[in-house]
């Protein structure tokens, strides 16, 4: 009888080969959103709930409303939201390689102010009753 054949085995290296990448801040930092906005409103305003609700859902609105109407949004001390128009632009399918013609849209961007840029770089220390 002959013995079965078995799979060669590779040592494990003593030290992985890349080190471990740190990390990321943003992926420790839950998401904000409506109903935690609502909720600071809430604790902070003394609001009750429906009203805080109320208020961050009209917020959004108005600033809904105003993009969709073709009007740029400028949030002092926070930043800008803009409406641009991109041209009709020649597009290429990745997966086949033919060419697509991309129309013409508008799009949203959105342009931090400086003093958001440099509270988000350290330069600039939060106010006091900053979270």
């Amino acid at each position: 009888m002959t013995p079965a054949p078995t799979t060669p085995t590779l040592p494990e290296p003593d030290e992985p080969t890349r080190p471990a990448a740190p990390a990321l801040a943003t992926l420790d930092t839950p998401t904000l959103t409506k109903a935690e906005l609502s909720d600071r409103l809430f604790d902070r305003l003394g609001l009750n709930k429906r009203e805080s609700k109320d208020m961050v859902e009209a917020f959004f609105e108005i600033v809904h409303g105003t993009l969709v109407a073709g009007q740029d949004v400028k949030l002092s001390g926070f930043g800008n939201f803009n409406i641009r128009r991109k041209a009709p632009r020649p597009g290429r399918n990745p997966r086949t390689g033919e060419s697509i013609p991309i129309k013409a849209r508008n799009v949203v961007t959105f342009h931090a102010s400086h003093k958001l840029k440099a509270l988000v770089q350290g330069d600039t220390p939060p106010p006091e009753d900053f979270e």
